[in-house]
């Protein structure tokens, strides 16, 4: 006869759990979740607030690559264990808004769209790696225990 023990109910998941709970319950963390937030919906809002919505191409990419920003960023408090991928892909995000004026089609790399995304890049880069330090952080604490 086999017995299945739930994962779910390891005291090391346990305990690995409540230590996200604690990291992301940190005003640091909620701060950074908020920031970052804002950061992808400028982002996806940029081309209208700063007026180039009439570059089509890096509109759509500005509009999409902030909605995932979100994603990555938002719901760490809820899905803490994943945070540190996701903030290496919020990094990845952050760091292709920063070269899109140059790498989309058309002609696209004007001052305002340079600047707009080189700024909004920048801030969602360091507000990435900023998570992923904390997550980084929980992990080297686990480790050493």
């Amino acid at each position: 006869m086999t017995t299945h023990s739930s994962i779910e109910h390891h005291p090391d998941l346990a305990e690995m759990r409540s230590r996200f709970e604690r990291v992301t319950s940190t005003p640091a963390a909620q701060a950074v979740e908020a920031l970052a937030l804002i950061t992808g919906l400028y982002l996806a809002a940029s081309p209208w607030i700063a007026g180039f919505s009439v570059l089509t191409a890096l509109t759509v990419n500005n509009l999409i690559a902030g909605l995932a920003y979100c994603l990555c960023m938002s719901g760490l408090g809820s899905a803490y264990e994943r945070t540190h991928a996701m903030a290496w892909t919020a990094l990845a995000i952050g760091a292709w808004t920063i070269v899109a004026p140059w790498v989309i089609a058309g002609n696209v790399d004007t001052t305002r769209t340079v600047v707009n995304n080189i700024i909004t890049g920048i801030v969602a880069c360091l507000l990435a790696l900023a998570m992923a330090a904390m997550a980084g952080r929980n992990r080297v604490g686990r480790t050493a225990r």
